[in-house]
């Protein structure tokens, strides 16, 4: 496995595969990997012939300094998981590399964009957007994986990838849970133990409303009232929002009369969680 930090070798890497004839699929993270990047990797291999994963930690979508300061760095243990998973190249490029003295283009991202995690973290998704085309134009793939967890993010980076005529297939790949359901994130290590059991309460709460759908309920607001029912329910929980809308525009719903997503944002002490649910009427 090769490891590449600078945009000019990591292009030079990919171009040398794309000429002898190798499908290029990228599998874009933040590093602190986990079993769900693991299934990100080993999709990313059934989509290609070469699997390059990038780990950086992009400052621009962090709305707080001192989440960004704390976001896990485990660096040589992510290579090693890289390369038993089948990784080809992993692509680290330095903040420096990444962001050299005088850099000042950012690539804006639309009306996705402003609900949900856009209306508690401005700037955050420009960040995405600017990292996102980044990390495309240096490993020129042919495809990239994106995990649904993200959902709101994997619609914009997916609105992008269409609309700048990119050419690279977005891949959506299931959000993969702990046993206890759990969505694996990168932050969950940052949960001391009674905030861990806690935070199961969010996983709860998606499927409350998931079940109150089948049941038959379609207005919005009961939805929403289920579910935060069970967010309210734990101590340890700080609600941030839990909202319901259409799964292709993320447009606001009162009724659920078509492909939708919920999805939440939980605090549990100073670490904030995410998590999402299809609702299919």
């Amino acid at each position: 496995m090769d490891v590449l930090d600078t945009p000019a070798s990591m292009t030079a890497w990919s171009r040398a595969r794309s000429v002898a004839g190798s499908r290029i699929v990228l599998v874009p993270t933040m590093g602190a990997l986990h079993e769900g990047h693991l299934r990100l990797i080993e999709l990313a291999r059934r989509h290609g012939d070469t699997v390059v994963v990038s780990i950086f930690v992009n400052p621009l979508q962090f709305d707080r300094r001192d989440d960004f300061d704390r976001y896990p760095r485990p660096h040589d243990s992510d290579l090693v998981l890289c390369e038993a998973t089948g990784a080809d190249a992993v692509y680290a490029p330095t903040p420096g590399a990444m962001y050299p003295e005088g850099f000042q283009t950012h690539v804006e991202p639309g009306t996705l964009a402003t609900p949900m995690e856009g209306a508690g973290r401005p700037g955050h998704f420009r960040g995405v957007t600017t990292v996102v085309t980044k990390l495309f134009n240096a490993v020129r793939p042919d495809a990239a994986v994106f995990g649904q967890k993200d959902f709101q993010q994997l619609a914009i980076v997916r609105r992008m990838a269409a609309d700048l005529d990119t050419g690279i297939e977005i891949i959506t790949a299931p959000t993969v849970r702990e046993p206890d359901g759990l969505a694996m994130s990168s932050r969950n290590r940052r949960l001391d133990p009674a905030e861990r059991l806690a935070a199961v309460c969010v996983p709860r709460a998606l499927e409350a409303a998931a079940q109150a759908m089948i049941n038959g309920e379609r207005r919005s607001s009961i939805l929403v009232a289920a579910a935060t029912a069970l967010v309210a329910a734990e101590p340890l929980a700080r609600l941030e929002y839990i909202e319901i809308a259409d799964a292709d525009s993320l447009a606001a719903l009162d009724v659920v009369d078509r492909p939708a997503v919920i999805a939440a944002a939980v605090w549990f002490g100073d670490v904030r969680l995410i998590d999402n649910r299809l609702l299919r009427p």
